[in-house]
């Protein structure tokens, strides 16, 4: 029996909502066509405003990003210095290097308050000729320096238990140095009764050394580590010693430290130019410093055993006072700090390994540079 065909009714109901749903599909497609053609067309046309922008400012100058060469030239000002401003005008103020000074300097110390005497005498006979002072205060101490008579003329950083090298990382920048001819960075326990800094900078000058250290006085210095940085009564510098040991056996064969080419890193005095080059070599993380002495004579702008000396005729006295990490004059606890120096000692020489495998690394890895010291 066949049954009866459906009725032409709902065929056709059926087939309109069949039709409404491709309808919809095809709006659906053809909307999200005209979006991505109109990004396309967008992306295409921005990136031929930007070529065509290219090619306009490349006649004038280069595309810059993160530089300067977006500003106006006579708007850029490329190195900045540690001089402070006043907040109203005052002529004697601004007066900053006398016309006659023939160099400008910088000393910077990392200094507690228990040396507060020794380095009252050191910055002043740098203020008196008129070289800027930075005082870096790792005992977070800066108030008890306030009663000084020059304490407002010098720079005061403060950072809690940090060393001379961590803070000429982050503070003495080759940028904003560049206005210093000279850059002196001192431990805090140096007597500079026999010391003049104008009189040392023009025995530098001309000598032509680019890094160099005051020799200390054998008599009255307490820590003396190597025999390159006792003072010679009969010269003016040095730049070797003789010592036929077998554990040193230095002569005038020798090419390299510590016969010749180096100095500690207690006392360093640095030209503009090598500076430059020492802050790339301070590493970021290892704070002591230790190994550095070994390589600053890369950056002797030359031949280190020319450009790097030990000035005799300047001389200071090594007190050997382990302040940073050390009892103060106030301290309770001596036993404590005793402690600390160990802990110290021990970070000193980890960081002193970290340090040579980083230079031996770099050497392997860069294919392209050639040790120029070697024969």
């Amino acid at each position: 029996m066949k049954h009866p065909p459906p009725p032409p009714r709902r065929c056709g109901v059926v087939a309109a909502v069949v039709a409404l749903v491709l309808l919809a599909c095809l709006q659906i497609q053809y909307h999200h066509l005209k979006v991505d053609l109109g990004k396309a067309g967008f992306a295409s046309a921005t990136q031929d405003n930007a070529s065509s922008n290219r090619v306009r400012w490349g006649r004038t100058r280069k595309a810059a990003t993160g530089t300067t060469n977006s500003l106006p030239r006579g708007i850029v000002e490329r190195h900045s210095d540690m001089y402070l401003r006043p907040l109203w005008d005052d002529s004697a103020a601004a007066t900053h290097k006398n016309k006659n000074d023939d160099h400008n300097a910088l000393l910077a110390m990392a200094v507690g308050i228990s040396q507060i005497q020794n380095v009252d005498t050191m910055a002043r006979k740098f203020l008196k000729e008129n070289y800027a002072v930075m005082l870096f205060h790792y005992d977070g101490n800066v108030d008890g320096w306030r009663h000084l008579e020059w304490s407002d003329k010098a720079i005061h950083i403060l950072a809690h238990n940090q060393t001379k090298w961590w803070f000429a990382k982050r503070f003495l920048h080759p940028d904003v140095m560049a206005i210093y001819d000279f850059i002196f960075l001192w431990d805090e326990d140096l007597g500079v009764d026999n010391f003049n800094p104008r009189r040392y900078l023009d025995i530098m000058v001309s000598e032509g050394l680019e890094i160099t250290q005051p020799a200390l006085d054998p008599d009255l210095s307490t820590d003396i580590h190597h025999r390159i940085t006792i003072r010679n009564k009969m010269s003016k510098v040095h730049r070797r010693i003789y010592d036929s040991r077998p554990s040193m056996n230095c002569s005038d064969e020798s090419k390299g430290p510590p016969c010749t080419g180096w100095v500690e890193g207690m006392a360093p005095v640095f030209s503009r130019a090598a500076w430059k080059c020492v802050w790339h070599l301070i590493q970021n993380d290892l704070i002591h410093g230790w190994g550095l002495d070994m390589k600053l004579g890369y950056c002797a702008q030359g031949d280190r055993t020319e450009k790097v000396g030990v000035i005799d005729s300047e001389y200071v006295v090594h007190q050997g006072i382990p302040s940073l990490g050390g009892p103060s004059l106030s301290s309770k606890t001596p036993r404590r700090s005793l402690d600390l120096r160990t802990h110290i000692r021990r970070q000193s020489s980890a960081e002193l390994e970290k340090f040579k495998e980083r230079w031996n690394r770099a050497v392997r890895e860069d294919e392209g540079w050639r040790d120029p010291f070697e024969s």
